[in-house]
């Protein structure tokens, strides 16, 4: 695992929540330019509505739809230099609803990538390890860069062009992760596919593709979003669930450590059908987190609140989503690191 230098991890991914007025309006606060904007409405049922710098502003995707991209000028107007200005549309600012945006800085530009059999264009952070790739498919087994300079441990694939679906790779999926998937709009447990991912483990400057068109159809256009490990600031782990309760002290729920104090986590059981869920730092705003699911377009779960987020990790708080046995991958990213460089040892704290 790469060590980060990262002494404010808002510098490189913050949430931030607004209201909608149903007119035009510049939202701030994000605290940088961001470079991958993930949208969703909290208080009504929208699709999740993902924006970044190399498809630009007026072209939307959507983890809750197969869909392939489509053009709009009524969700999101501009990337900002401290946020964003959304449009009318209730997707991203209805009148009297509430939004939850998840905002990531890469390169506030974009760059040719040669490292991969087929050149890709990618806006890449190696700091935070972080990057956007676009990359034209040709039906032949092949590599992409992706430009972190680290083996990612997390990627997603979209076809831009087809309602075809979002293809997941997660170092910590099963044992071969290079041989499995996951579906980010779908509730599917893992699968098996060798033309996929092509049967190869990434590296520290490709990821690898097989023949198939859901990630490399001849002259369809795709976007993937890379993430690599840097501690302190970003983690992709799995746990085992032991259906315990952990509320309020009363009880052992699954502790997870991270080594910082998580700003939002992604969970989904692997080995079992049930739906991805977003938690974050904002919503509510202390432990008890709410959840929103990237694969519906449901609204805001408030009445499940299953996660603390603790000083150094997260502590699931009933047997939701800590079900005995089951297996379950998480992306997580910091608030505060408890650990940011190699000078220390990080000792577990967890808060009841």
């Amino acid at each position: 695992m790469a060590y980060t230098t990262i002494d404010k991890p808002s510098d490189y991914f913050n949430t931030v929540l607004y209201s909608g007025t149903g007119s035009s309006q510049a939202i701030t606060g994000v605290g940088f330019q961001p470079d991958w904007i993930w949208f969703k409405c909290r208080s009504q049922n929208q699709n999740h509505n993902l924006f970044d710098v190399i498809r630009g502003s007026n072209k939307i995707i959507q983890t809750s739809t197969s869909n392939a991209e489509a053009t709009s000028t009524d969700l999101l107007t501009s990337f900002d230099s401290d946020g964003f200005t959304v449009n009318t549309d209730g997707g991203v600012n209805g009148s009297g609803q509430t939004y939850a945006s998840w905002n990531w800085l890469g390169a506030n530009g974009t760059a040719s990538n040669t490292d991969g059999s087929i050149t890709s264009t990618v806006s890449a952070n190696t700091t935070s390890g972080f990057s956007i790739v676009s990359f034209t498919g040709t039906g032949s087994n092949a590599t992409i860069g992706h430009g972190l300079g680290a083996v990612p441990k997390f990627y997603v694939v979209k076809d831009r062009d087809a309602g075809n679906d979002w293809f997941v790779y997660h170092g910590a999926n099963t044992s071969a992760p290079e041989t499995e998937y996951l579906k980010l709009n779908s509730t599917a447990a893992t699968a098996d596919l060798n033309t996929l991912w092509n049967d190869t483990a990434p590296t520290s400057s490709v990821f690898s593709l097989g023949t198939n068109g859901n990630v490399n159809t001849s002259s369809n256009t795709y976007i993937a979003y890379c993430f690599a490990e840097k501690k302190g600031f970003s983690k992709f782990g799995s746990y085992t669930g032991n259906g315990t309760s952990g509320v309020d002290g009363a009880g052992d729920g699954t502790f997870v450590y991270t080594g910082f104090k998580p700003s939002m986590i992604i969970i989904k059981p692997s080995s079992a059908v049930e739906n991805w869920q977003i938690l974050d730092n904002k919503r509510p705003g202390f432990n008890e987190s709410d959840n929103l699911a990237p694969n519906n377009n449901a609204v805001e779960n408030t009445s499940n609140d299953f996660v603390d987020l603790v000083s150094n990790g997260f502590k699931l708080r009933s047997g939701t989503y800590s079900a005995s046995g089951v297996t379950y991958i998480y992306m997580a990213f910091a608030e505060n690191p408890f650990v940011a460089n190699d000078s220390g040892t990080a000792v577990p704290v967890v808060a009841r």
